[in-house]
């Protein structure tokens, strides 16, 4: 709900609520988040190379009361978003003071059940804020879900409106039962209810700790942002789409594991520097982004109600991430600006497989150049042309493979980095008092849109797309 307060976002849900949404914008279905890049409190949601699939984006853990707003972008025209943002960006800030205390308590059909509390007292020469959530669902499920998350955040902010830093730290955890894909045919026979369960062992566990450094200090030059943070994750996602289709016994189904743990290093900062060209206002800024993520394993097994039976594909994977950028803003005059932004990323990839034919190194660079012009405003309403291109990442396991992980045959290693290039023409206005509106014609080309299927280990090809439409 947070998510689809961004016009246009769709997010829908499936194979249990601790799993990552399914996200939809501008006509793309972006799987759990391949194109739409996602943060929060400066901290990347969007993992790569994940267990299921790439730049999956996890919000589970995100206490909506906590949010204190929501920035969001379309498109691939602005330099500060690097990989996975495409279609678009969203970037979730927190409150550093609560107006006022939180005490809920929420009760409904289906045993859900959620408790929450949150409050910011003084402490020294800032403010800390504490929150702890619980909570339980079983669904309409014949096999009930028996979802249960516990969350806490612990933030202290400190400083002046000039010069203002956060520390923040945060723990989740949960798991769940997922009654997951049914046959038609199951249901129709009288085997079982529409809310029935071939595999009632589906489901999953997942937890997430983090501890972040956001700062940000104003100058009369100008601004300076820098934020650091750390992350550890962790997943176990079983599921059972085929049941008995590769696996004829009935005692043991089709069922598979997909597991990783994950950390996760990085920063980022900006400097801003107002000046002028001329007698013309101008702002130029610059800004370097590191990533480094240590997943020890990633990795795809058969399963048996939960226990693993064999091994598909095990990976160590080490992948370093870099991007720098630059940005000019400039008023030319009273109707007319412009912002124009270059962005270079590069990144290395080194995976340890289980199958030592798809182990490697690999490294990519790519830049991006992006440019918006603004006319206006007349009336309340100013008009805006944006080209740009942008870029996502691939699974580092399918860029160092050589043969597929289940039938060991030879198989086309997938480009490590896949370009986007998009533009649109639009208006923004307010000619209606107290109503924002916005119209814009937009086009995005895709390279290709070659997917890491972790329900098989492998990569799934297709080729280069284009979407266009009105939004």
């Amino acid at each position: 709900e947070v998510l689809e307060t961004v016009p246009g976002v769709i997010v829908t849900q499936h194979s249990g609520e601790g799993k990552a949404n399914q996200y939809f914008l501008r006509g793309f279905n972006l799987d759990h988040g391949t194109d739409f890049a996602t943060f929060v409190d400066g901290m990347p949601v969007n993992m790569p190379t994940h267990a299921h699939g790439q730049g999956y984006s996890d919000l589970n853990w995100l206490i909506p009361e906590l949010g204190d707003r929501i920035r969001y972008k379309k498109g691939p025209y602005y330099a500060q978003e690097g990989d996975f943002s495409s279609a678009g960006s969203a970037r979730i800030s927190f409150f550093d003071e609560l107006p006022k205390g939180i005490a809920s308590l929420t009760l409904g059909e289906h045993a859900y059940e959620r408790a929450l509390l949150a409050k910011s007292i003084p402490m020294g020469n800032g403010s800390l804020l504490y929150a702890l959530e619980a909570a339980h669902n079983n669904g309409p499920w014949d096999n009930p879900e028996r979802f249960h998350r516990t969350n806490g955040v612990l933030r202290y902010s400190f400083g002046d409106q000039s010069n203002r830093s956060s520390i923040t730290a945060m723990a989740y955890s949960a798991g769940w039962d997922s009654t997951d894909q049914v046959p038609l045919r199951a249901v129709d026979s009288g085997l079982i209810d529409r809310f029935g369960a071939i595999d009632p062992s589906d489901g999953g566990q997942t937890a997430r700790y983090s501890l972040s450094y956001n700062t940000e200090r104003t100058y009369d030059s100008g601004t300076f942002r820098l934020n650091a943070y750390a992350i550890e994750s962790r997943l176990d996602l079983f599921s059972d789409f085929t049941y008995n289709l590769d696996d004829p016994s009935p005692a043991n189904a089709d069922q598979f594991e997909q597991s990783e743990h994950r950390k996760v290093f990085g920063l980022s900062t900006s400097r801003s520097f107002n000046g002028k060209i001329g007698e013309i206002d101008s702002v130029n800024t610059l800004g370097a982004q590191l990533r480094h993520d240590r997943i020890d394993p990633v990795g795809l097994y058969s399963s048996v109600a939960r226990a693993r039976s064999s091994t598909t594909q095990e990976a160590r994977v080490r992948e370093t991430s870099i991007g720098i950028y630059g940005e000019n803003s400039t008023q030319w005059t009273s109707w007319f600006r412009s912002v124009a932004g270059l962005r270079y990323d590069r990144f290395n990839f080194d995976v340890t497989s289980s199958i030592p034919v798809n182990s490697g190194k690999k490294d990519a660079a790519i830049t991006s150049p992006k440019l918006a012009l603004i006319f206006g405003p007349w009336n309340n309403t100013e008009y805006f042309i944006n080209y740009g291109y942008g870029f996502h990442s691939n699974d580092a396991r399918g860029v160092t493979e050589t043969v597929t992980p289940k039938e060991l045959a030879p198989a086309e290693a997938s480009p490590a980095l896949v370009r986007s290039k998009g533009a649109e023409v639009g208006l923004r206005t307010e000619i209606i008092p107290h109503l924002q509106t916005s119209l814009a014609l937009w086009q995005l080309k895709l390279g290709s849109e070659l997917v890491f299927s972790g329900d098989a280990g492998d990569t799934e090809p297709s080729g280069a797309s284009k979407r266009y439409g009105i939004e």
